[in-house]
């Protein structure tokens, strides 16, 4: 194996007797990875139990227990921190519990390294949903953020534009250190976008894409988990000030259809409008549904989509104003303005 593409698969578990086993093995699979580290942060269900009976077959696993969560940090952060401090492959691989990466996966972002010179390489997983609340709110919300963070943008050494996921971010060792690593980014909510525009600024060049065939996600399990997930994050995504979340809330919100169906009580032919407008907002959703590979069946939860992306929307606005977000048991304070303090 050449000492140059060798990769250390880091994997942050908290509570995860459900999906790490999976998330393991898929890793495990892929000969260009020389170890998998889970960091096992204060889990209080069976994933310990797991870890061990997969490292008894699994002789690339290692688990590291992350303790006292030190002062300043989010416990995602610290427990990734851990990890690339006792990784020892040239790559690092950040990646999730609730992933399953496909075969030849690592090889082929290696590869997208190398062709696109790129110091850190992130993907966009297929999300797997399975109930109609992940098929209304996953699908339209990742269609939302392609437009914000445009893969062309993100990938434009020119442009400021920086993003990556954190289900699969690779990125090469000596990077990671010049910028600080996870340590540089300890209290950001949203650490993959932080560490991107880290690496950016300091002049490496970033291939963030929507892959097909690389790694698949289902991010959440249950509508509550959803809810806390994505309000702890939209703010931020959007821009995290008052003036781009009205902006966003005018964008996607249907705003006008609902106001010709309102007045449709008065006189019936001006419901006609809302009808039509509403059907454009399908055809403009249906094609967003296309570009981010995700089934065009969606498109009969267009409208449910909208009420809880807005509604997920405002609910984040509203925990940054109140000034402290909860994730996994654990409650981080954060400003007003989308930053943590």
């Amino acid at each position: 194996m050449n000492p140059d593409t060798t990769v250390s698969a880091i994997i942050p578990a908290r509570n995860e007797e459900g999906l790490i086993a999976r998330a393991v093995k898929s890793l495990a699979a892929q000969p260009e990875i020389a170890e998998i580290i889970v960091v096992d942060d204060q889990s209080t269900d069976a994933t310990a139990p797991i870890l061990s009976g997969l490292a008894a077959r699994i002789h690339r696993l290692r688990i590291l227990e992350t303790g006292q969560l030190p002062p300043g940090w989010v416990g995602k952060n610290y427990a990734l921190s851990l990890g690339a401090a006792h990784a020892s492959g040239h790559w690092l691989l950040f990646t999730d519990a609730d992933t399953v990466h496909l075969p030849n996966s690592t090889a082929r972002a290696l590869a997208d390294a190398a062709t696109f010179n790129a110091a850190l390489v992130s993907y966009s997983p297929v999300q797997e949903t399975h109930f109609w609340w992940e098929r209304a709110l996953i699908p339209f919300i990742f269609c939302r953020l392609a437009s914000l963070f445009s893969y062309d943008e993100v990938n434009n050494p020119a442009s400021p534009v920086a993003a990556a996921n954190g289900q699969f971010l690779l990125i090469r060792r000596d990077a990671y250190n010049a910028i600080g690593g996870h340590r540089a980014v300890a209290s950001e909510i949203i650490e993959d976008v932080a560490l991107a525009r880290l690496a950016k600024a300091a002049g490496y060049r970033l291939h963030f894409a929507s892959r097909e065939g690389i790694v698949r996600a289902r991010m959440y399990r249950s509508f509550s988990a959803m809810w806390q997930g994505w309000t702890k994050n939209l703010y931020l995504l959007v821009g995290a000030t008052p003036g781009r979340l009205v902006r966003e809330l005018a964008t996607v919100f249907p705003w006008m259809s609902l106001l010709f169906f309102a007045l449709g009580f008065w006189r019936p032919a001006v419901a006609v409008l809302g009808v039509l407008l509403l059907a454009g907002h399908h055809t403009a959703y249906a094609a967003a549904l296309r570009r981010n590979r995700f089934p065009l069946s969606g498109i009969q939860y267009y409208v449910v989509g909208v009420f809880l992306y807005a509604a997920a929307l405002w609910g984040s606005a509203w925990r940054y104003r109140r000034g402290t977000v909860i994730w996994k048991g654990r409650q981080y304070p954060v400003s007003a303005s989308g930053g943590s303090p």
